[in-house]
């Protein structure tokens, strides 16, 4: 995974305008002026080289023109960057910290489409990597059950049978649909290569997941270790895998600066 060093950007401020500064400035701007009209200001003596108004409208002049340029609003910040960001279920949890991240400098976006998206965010290694990956956190997936279950703590290969419907014929299996990414873990480090049962149930996502686990007996399934809530066992540890972050291309700018915060 490459790693992306934080870029720390702070914000220009500019300086009030002290009354002090100013009567100093404009007094050596009337000064040169007046030596460029032609008053002595030792003597007092006016000896004009200019002819046209008079000189207390060109003082007005030049005196309303300095405050203006003076109390000028600042140059206005640039918009928010808009980022669209895709999650799948299982990655919701690192939502936060991105907003946390992207505070007032960019705007977060949430899409339905992962193509869409400048930054997609998921549990686990995709089977084919065809963008950029960072690795933001790192997720345990687990096996966990009812406390009511009769399952108990599972080996690798009694994890395999129980899922290939050849376990606890009471236990009720749940699973989820094959392209979600917690599945993806799960059938690679645990039915390697073998299909589920077809007696498995479907969870729509790990809240689904984690509600049924906490509330029906002999419920056996899957669940991040961010899911896991209430009075559950975990009775096989799966695996640890890399929480990534995927960018079409090499992240710059406002993305580049997002990833990296979520690595801190």
């Amino acid at each position: 995974m490459n790693a992306i060093a934080r870029r720390v950007l702070s914000p220009t401020k500019q300086s009030p305008v002290k009354w002090e500064n100013f009567v100093e400035g404009f007094s050596r701007f009337k000064g040169g002026l007046l030596r460029r009209l032609g008053l002595d200001t030792a003597s007092k003596s006016i000896q004009p080289t200019l002819v046209g108004a008079p000189l207390n409208d060109i003082f007005l002049f030049l005196l309303s023109s300095f405050l203006v340029s003076s109390c000028a609003p600042a140059t206005p910040p640039a918009a928010a960057q808009v980022v669209t960001v895709y999650s799948t279920f299982a990655a919701q949890p690192w939502l936060p910290p991105l907003y946390d991240c992207a505070g007032s400098a960019s705007v977060i976006s949430r899409v339905d489409d992962s193509s869409a998206a400048d930054i997609v965010l998921r549990v686990g290694e995709p089977g084919i990597l065809v963008s950029s990956a960072y690795q933001i956190d790192t997720e345990e997936i687990l096996i966990v059950t009812h406390r009511q279950s009769p399952v108990q703590n599972m080996t690798l290969e009694e994890a395999r049978a129980l899922f290939a419907g050849q376990g606890d014929p009471s236990a009720q299996l749940w699973v989820y649909a094959s392209e979600e990414d917690v599945q993806g873990v799960f059938d690679r480090f645990v039915m390697g290569g073998r299909s589920v049962t077809s007696s498995a149930r479907l969870a729509v996502n790990p809240q689904q997941m984690s509600d049924t686990l906490v509330n029906e007996p002999n419920t056996v399934g899957i669940l991040p270790r961010h899911w896991k809530v209430g009075d559950v066992r975990d009775v096989y540890p799966v695996a640890s895998v890399p929480v990534l972050a995927l960018t079409k291309s090499e992240p710059q700018g406002t993305i580049k600066e997002l990833i990296a915060c979520l690595q801190k």
